[in-house]
């Protein structure tokens, strides 16, 4: 998208549509401005649209139901267009795992936990997430393996491992916390998602994750109380 530079006069604007050709027209730098919102809102309603098909698509038939055109269809935005937004089937399912992850930290800013202990925060924010992607396990399995096999870069880890901070003390973040402290959050979230496949596999129940998750919190975040 272009943006108006000061003293170049008027800007050419595009017509909408999902195509690359597009017909310019000058218009007033003012109605520029107004026209690039209106494209950015636009397009990010867009994107939005495409993450929920992909994850409705997902939910039903795995991460093999997410083919790129059938995404697509059920957008309603060319194929050509898509592709603009994600160049691949992989960074898709990152849009969608991001996606899945905004809704959990909206959760947890609405509902903080109220446990006495950091461990205990944690365990929290994990059986919550458990529980949300449970709901469909069609959409978990297929992000969660996926993850495994990610070739992108994938910030999920990093997201869940900055979530757990966040919860475990205040001012705590990414940002301010020791490598030591990154690096025991980080493995927390790394026992949640195996736990996590376990269950999926049908090898634990929701009470055994919930066990082996308090075990794990509790030795792993025994000194962020102190």
């Amino acid at each position: 998208m272009r943006t108006p530079q000061a003293g170049t006069g008027p800007t050419p604007a595009a017509l909408p549509g999902d195509g690359d050709d597009h017909v310019a027209i000058p218009v007033p730098p003012q109605a520029g401005r107004a026209s690039s919102g209106v494209r950015t809102r636009s397009q990010h309603q867009r994107r939005k649209r495409i993450v929920q098909a992909a994850a409705a698509l997902a939910s039903r038939g795995g991460v093999e139901a997410m083919q790129m055109r059938t995404v697509a269809e059920r957008a309603g935005v060319a194929l050509g267009t898509l592709y603009r937004y994600f160049p691949s089937k992989m960074d898709l399912v990152v849009a969608v795992v991001s996606e899945e992850i905004d809704l959990l930290e909206s959760s947890i800013e609405r509902r903080p936990p109220r446990a006495e202990t950091a461990a205990g925060r944690a365990v929290d924010v994990l059986m919550r997430a458990t529980r949300g992607l449970m709901r469909e396990p069609e959409l978990a399995d297929a992000l969660i393996r996926s993850l495994i096999m990610a070739q992108v870069e994938v910030p999920f880890g990093d997201r869940m491992a900055g979530l757990l901070l966040r919860v475990s003390r205040d001012g705590l973040s990414v940002e301010t916390a020791s490598e030591e402290q990154f690096a025991l959050a980080g493995s927390l979230s790394g026992v949640w998602v195996n736990e996590l496949l376990e269950m999926l596999r049908g090898r634990r129940t929701y009470e055994q994750i919930q066990r082996r998750i308090e075990i794990a919190a509790a030795r792993l975040l025994a000194d962020f109380d102190s």
